[in-house]
């Protein structure tokens, strides 16, 4: 079995990679260089006509979406990362909510250009953005609030990751998702894990990791 995962350091890519390192598969990393817009170069939309990071490549299968990649890898291999067959409502409702309400929030908070027609227009979008990312943060913590530790409750899920991964994209917001005591307390936790500590430094990001 060869997978690649194609990635930029603190991606959407960087879910996925902990949770290669999570489940313990060999892997290849394949460094997008958004810094170049290698993401629109004729070879990677080959691989993702969308233009968007991460892909993984599984032999000849080639996957984009990241909850989609996460999804594949978990079929792939399965694992205390998600629930048995019977109860998994709650993973696939938490699943849809970071990677379509959550993550699809982002796009208008880091580009707001792309959502307006003038500067004063971005600026507005911009903040509303942030405003929408905070309701969101604030409904996961009282969520966690409830259910905690983990998203699931006691158990740890390949949903936590995703998680701190978003809360980490939040360390830019006037009011950051770490400041939320249970969304917070869940990313730390992650943080502390070898999976995530070792995907990190595998993407040279270094602590802190939320700040």
């Amino acid at each position: 079995m060869s997978l690649r995962l194609h990635y930029f350091p603190g991606n959407a890519s960087l879910v996925v990679h902990v949770l290669l390192e999570e489940i313990g598969v060999p892997y290849e990393l394949v460094l997008v260089d958004r810094k170049t817009n290698a993401q629109k170069s004729a070879a990677y939309l080959a691989l993702n006509p969308a233009g968007r990071i991460p892909v993984l490549q599984d032999g000849a299968l080639v996957i984009f979406e990241t909850a989609a990649i996460v999804m594949h890898l978990l079929d792939m291999r399965p694992s205390e990362l998600i629930p048995a067959v019977g109860p998994r409502a709650r993973f696939y409702q938490w699943l849809m909510y970071l990677t379509n309400t959550v993550q699809a929030e982002a796009h208008p908070f880091f580009y707001p250009d792309q959502h307006a027609l003038d500067e004063a227009g971005a600026a507005q979008v911009k903040q509303k953005a942030e405003e929408r990312w905070g309701e969101m943060f604030a409904l996961l913590d009282a969520e966690l609030a409830a259910r905690g530790p983990w998203l699931l409750g006691d158990t740890f899920s390949a949903l936590d990751p995703y998680l701190a991964m978003l809360v980490r994209w939040g360390r830019f917001m006037k009011s950051p998702p770490r400041d939320l005591p249970h969304v917070g307390a869940l990313a730390r936790r992650v943080a502390e894990r070898p999976s995530w500590q070792r995907a990190m430094a595998q993407e040279g990001l270094a602590e802190p990791y939320f700040g």
